[in-house]
């Protein structure tokens, strides 16, 4: 998986011992309401568009940045759809490193670009209807896969299963 420089200098400080990130993953819908996931590259396990945020970066700026480096789409990103943490965002990669994600969620609507596995990190995109999503490789509530019933919708707090 692509690592940033800032995490490489890290990761060269402290080994493999566990970090806690902050990260963004986007939910990016298509006409039909269903939501696009990837299947990783790294552990073939599915996902939603996601990764760290890099110094200086917003949250904003950061998935922008990933969904275009994983699916080659350009998105604005419309809301905060939730925030997320603890023991069920933690992931131990293939190399033994490990990382707890506080993952801000975004809404985002589709601006340009074309879908296609871009930078390597996906096998596979694929939209999917929110009651038939696959297992995810982090515990998302599946809540957060239905569409808002509003723009102006307040995010849903509901504990990671």
């Amino acid at each position: 998986m692509a690592i940033s420089e800032y995490l490489r200098d890290l990761r060269a400080l402290v080994g493999s011992r566990l970090l806690l990130l902050p990260g963004v993953a986007a939910i990016v819908r298509d006409p039909d309401n269903r939501v696009l996931f990837m299947r990783r590259s790294d552990n073939g396990e599915w996902g939603l568009p996601a990764g760290a945020i890099d110094p200086g970066e917003t949250p904003a700026e950061a998935v922008v940045r990933e969904v275009r480096e994983e699916t080659g789409l350009e998105v604005k990103p419309s809301r905060i759809a939730g925030v997320f943490g603890g023991k069920g965002f933690r992931v131990r990669y293939e190399n033994g490193d490990e990382a707890e994600y506080t993952v801000i969620v975004f809404d985002c609507e589709i601006v340009g670009g074309q879908l296609a596995a871009a930078d390597g990190e996906a096998l596979e995109l694929r939209y999917f209807a929110p009651d038939e999503a696959p297992k995810l490789q982090v515990a998302y509530p599946r809540s957060l896969l239905r569409p808002p019933r509003s723009v102006t919708e307040p995010p849903r707090f509901e504990p990671a299963r």
